[in-house]
């Protein structure tokens, strides 16, 4: 059982772990493209104006918090590295509070990365600003780089996955399979919306009742099961798919 989690747009800062290398990460099939990112990205810090709109940042008023985006690109390669789940932070991160998990139990978590497609819990990474909505001068889209590398390592992936990211994350390649979990208000009335603003605190905590499940499972009525004893409300719309019922 693996639970695929989304990255963060916020990052936490510095690490106490050495240097970036490659052939230290999970997945090294992967190597090659991450490789051609962190190049281009290292080369377009050295360009304020490009950099920046590449991001998706205002280059015409260069704050403090831009120009360290920029920097943090610039030193991919020397910056110290944080393990992968302590790197990420926001809403959902605080929910799985990962912190306090056992090895075993961060061993069922992975993360989508637009800079490095696939991670483990545990993999060391340096701070980074690249969204899966980006496109970069040199490469062109996310979604066009990453699909050919990502999409057969994750058609390869061993048993249930439960695919908790978002839609521009999971553009870059799909899990064949794959349980996934929209997150829903109910009025009370029967009628149902789709939850953006809460909907990542609600799949950290999701995330991590599965982490800490005594036991994997092998198809969405297992992972409902779990939801279920730990409070949440889920709902099954298909043989793949969940709802997580809130309000």
């Amino acid at each position: 059982m693996l639970v695929l989690l989304p990255p963060s747009e916020t990052k936490a800062s510095g690490g106490d772990g050495a240097p970036l290398r490659l052939d230290r990460l999970s997945y090294p099939e992967i190597t090659p493209t991450r490789r051609k990112l962190i190049e281009e990205l290292v080369a377009l810090a050295g360009d304020a104006p490009a950099g920046l709109a590449a991001l998706g940042l205002s280059h015409r008023r260069l704050s403090g918090r831009q120009s360290g985006e920029l920097e943090r690109n610039a030193g991919l390669w020397t910056a110290p590295t944080l393990h992968a789940v302590q790197r990420y932070t926001g809403v959902l991160y605080a929910a799985l509070d990962a912190g306090s998990l056992r090895p075993a139990q961060r061993a069922r978590l992975a993360v989508a990365s637009a800079l490095f497609g696939l991670l483990a819990a545990d993999d060391p990474i340096p701070a980074y600003r690249l969204s899966a909505t980006t496109i970069l001068p040199g490469l062109g889209s996310m979604r066009s780089v990453w699909r050919p590398a990502l999409a057969p390592l994750l058609a390869e992936l061993a048993g249930l996955v439960i695919d908790l990211r978002s839609g521009s994350y999971a553009a870059l390649g799909a899990v064949p399979g794959a349980v996934t979990v929209a997150v829903v208000s109910d009025d009370g009335h029967g009628r149902r919306a789709t939850v953006s603003h809460h909907n990542k605190s609600h799949k950290g905590r999701l995330a991590r009742l599965l982490a800490t499940a005594p036991r994997a499972v092998s198809d969405a009525a297992g992972v409902a099961r779990i939801a279920r004893r730990g409070g949440l409300r889920v709902h099954r719309t298909g043989e793949h798919a969940l709802e997580l019922i809130v309000g």
